[in-house]
């Protein structure tokens, strides 16, 4: 392209990049909103291990336990005499009967153990305890 003179190449020279820059800000501003809204699940105080993560090829349940003994299947409420039945009925047509076990560190072991009873009966075939890594 041939310019005839000064001006249109001055006009072509300064493009205005403050849309752009506008754009960017509002979409840094959304995900440092909601980066921290995608944790998973209920917030609990897991134990600190020095094991290794486990890949899995379909994203198992998570059933968390909380300080206060209640019981989560992901982000419901459930309570722990029903706790049986329903899992059976959720892997009753599943192939992987997977569960992600994530228990507040200040619960007793006994609990704890009820509820992984309560999880083998249900016909769970592999049960994986959440942990974090130590620090």
């Amino acid at each position: 392209m041939v310019f005839g003179n000064d001006y249109e190449k001055k006009m072509m020279s300064d493009i205005n990049i403050t849309p752009f820059v506008d754009v960017m800000l509002v979409l840094l501003i959304i995900f440092m909103v909601t980066a921290p809204l995608m944790t998973q699940g209920v917030d609990v105080n897991l134990p600190d291990t020095e094991s290794a993560s486990i890949k899995s090829s379909e994203d198992p349940l998570t059933l968390t336990l909380n300080k206060d003994r209640k019981v989560f299947l992901e982000n419901s409420v459930i309570g722990i005499a029903d706790l049986d039945t329903k899992l059976k009925n959720i892997f009753k047509y599943r192939k992987n009967k997977e569960i992600l076990l994530r228990a507040d560190e200040e619960l007793p072991y006994g609990f704890v153990i009820e509820v992984v009873a309560l999880v083998k009966k249900a016909g769970v075939d592999k049960l994986g305890m959440v942990t974090e890594p130590v620090h």
